[in-house]
């Protein structure tokens, strides 16, 4: 069983974004597009050496895996290939191989940089992404991959550019999504045999090359051990834990050497969370020092270790990209000149990234929808550049979100920021963005809760009878029935069926009056509503209408004098129902 590397399913994982966008396209390209002619001046790569003492050589010379995974479209590897270059990279990684692939490998090897060239495998990423496959049953999918793979092995074997083929990512974990149990073992025991077989079918196409496969942490070679002897060496993408791999391996008796073919800092699944109850995100400093101390731990374990590509060379400025890119949106951050001076280029000449330290929140567990809130910051600039700045936020614990957004700020001058909050209920992260006008980049990020603005006087719906005119007794989080609305929790709410036509309602207990309502919903919003009051629960009369709701909160100033009062619900701002976390009705 796999248990060492677990990962908390709910858990968002921005570092699949890049590789899955090369995968993705794979089936609909493929079979379209035609098999490119090969240029005929390929090296000739092994594996040798004995138990222990491996090396990788090309053309007989050794050869240590230095190396990056590639995020950048093919059309843009001429533009950033020699950028990898100067970084003393000798090699750079891809998920997916197929007829769009030549041009990187040229380019590449115009750079003298080798590729590991991947074939993607499901349920690939971790996550089980790219759906579940059967691999006793699905001969179907596995006839189609056995073609599949060794018709661009004969297209690309002789290019100068290709180091090893890489068969599969992190499937071996994925299986855990789709099976359980004895079934899960059995698939997973499958899955190895056909990785086996595959390896076999590109050894005959292509003699000259290694084949590896990937998967997360060690807890999948001794499934590789038992089932896969045709793999010339192992693979592993691990993080935090990547100074542990020499432990395992020994532990585990293994035969053949390894490449770690993703590494760097924590990941989400491995920091612990914060204040919050999210991942803390590590700092720009700490990130450039797990690039290093991944480095030292990789290129500590001679004659077993055959290097490593780090991830990530990519350009992608979301929450992903943020958390593991050494240069999004094309700027440069400290985590990129330490994979740089790790692999010992020149960094003499370097104008390096501006430093921010310190960040904090101010009552970061309870800052008010769309009010003011501040974070301080110590940002500093090791070559006394002058520094721009910019204030994004991202609500990835909310709705999955991964784009960062502007955010409305004034900064004060003195590291104080003050920053408009959202009005969408839960935790969000907050990022600042130093920029010092050479290509350098500081980033770092803080969590933030938002809760209701609070509203003065007395909320005449707390606790009180509510109806509605359906719930979710089963969803995530449910029952959600409509007394949740007015149980004076956040933690809880009221979620109606998937249909335009919804009401809910509170029955104040008798004739009051108010003159203040706050709607708080969760992210299946109302685009549509009018606010509907009562003295007999039967006869309404509308005291507001909205016809462009966007969610968040809603603060309503409106006079009633009513025992029932109603939300009454006619249009969806989202494929789902309506959720309410809570429904106040207030006298001040």
């Amino acid at each position: 069983m796999i248990t060492s590397r677990s990962r908390r399913p709910a858990r968002p994982r921005g570092r699949t974004t890049a590789r899955l966008a090369v995968a993705g396209l794979l089936a609909a390209t493929a079979a379209a597009l035609p098999v490119p002619t090969a240029q005929a001046a390929g090296s000739v790569v092994k594996v040798t050496g004995s138990q222990g003492a491996w090396q990788l050589t090309v053309d007989g010379a050794p050869y240590t895996v230095k190396g990056l995974t590639w995020g950048p479209s093919v059309a843009d590897a001429g533009q950033y290939m020699p950028d990898v270059k100067s970084m003393g990279v000798n090699t750079i990684r891809t998920w997916g191989t197929d007829a769009t692939t030549k041009p990187l490998l040229d380019s590449a090897a115009e750079n003298g940089i080798k590729v590991i060239a991947g074939f993607w495998l499901q349920p690939g990423g971790g996550p089980g992404s790219g759906g579940c496959v059967n691999y006793l049953t699905d001969t179907a999918y596995k006839n189609d991959m056995l073609a599949e793979f060794p018709k661009w092995v004969e297209a690309y074997k002789d290019h100068e550019g290709v180091l090893m083929w890489n068969v599969g990512n992190e499937s071996v974990l994925g299986l855990q999504n789709c099976y359980s149990g004895d079934e899960l073992e059995r698939q997973r025991d499958a899955y190895t045999t056909f990785v086996n077989e595959i390896a076999k079918k590109i050894h005959a196409v292509d003699p000259d090359h290694p084949v590896t496969s990937t998967d997360a942490w060690t807890g999948a070679w001794p499934y590789y051990k038992k089932n896969a002897p045709d793999l010339d060496l192992y693979a592993v993408n691990s993080y935090d834990a990547v100074c542990d791999i020499r432990a395992t391996w020994e532990s585990g008796g293994y035969d053949k050497p390894y490449i770690v073919t993703e590494g760097g800092p924590a990941g989400e699944w491995e920091v612990p969370d914060d204040a919050n109850g999210i991942p803390d995100e590590p700092t720009d400093v700490a990130k450039a020092e797990g690039y290093q101390r991944a480095w030292d731990c990789v290129n500590g374990h001679q004659g077993v270790s055959l290097g490593a590509t780090l991830f990530h060379y990519g350009t992608e400025y979301d929450f992903g990209g943020v958390w593991f890119n050494l240069l999004p949106a094309g700027q440069k951050r400290l985590s990129y000149y330490a994979v740089k001076e790790a692999y010992g280029a020149d960094t003499s000449g370097d104008n390096t990234p501006p430093v921010i330290s310190g960040m904090t929140v101010d009552n970061a567990s309870a800052v008010e929808a769309g009010k003011p809130f501040t974070f301080r910051a110590s940002v500093s600039d090791p070559d006394g550049d002058a520094l721009s700045h910019q204030v994004l936020v991202n609500s990835k614990y909310i709705d999955d979100s991964g784009q960062l957004t502007d955010a409305e700020f004034t900064d004060r001058g003195d590291g104080t920021f003050e920053v408009t909050a959202p009005d969408k209920l839960g935790v969000w992260k907050v990022y600042l963005k130093s920029t010092d006008g050479k290509g350098n980049v500081g980033i770092e990020t803080k969590s933030f809760t938002v809760v209701p603005p609070k509203v003065d006087g007395v909320n005449l719906a707390s606790g009180k009878p509510a109806e509605a005119s359906s719930f979710q007794p089963d969803s995530v989080g449910c029952p959600c029935p409509a007394a949740n609305a007015v149980d004076g929790s956040f933690d809880t709410r009221w979620a109606s069926e998937w249909a335009d036509q919804q009401w809910i309602q509170v029955d104040l207990g008798a004739t009051t009056s108010f003159d203040h309502v706050q709607l708080a919903w969760e992210a299946a919003y109302a685009k549509a509503y009018t606010v509907q009051t009562s003295d007999n629960g039967q006869d309404w009369n509308t005291v507001h209408t909205e016809t462009a709701g966007n969610g968040g909160i809603d603060d309503i100033q409106v006079t009633g004098n009513a025992r029932y009062v109603r939300v009454s619900a006619s249009e969806r701002g989202t494929p789902w129902g309506y959720s309410l976390y809570e429904f106040g009705v207030y006298r001040r």
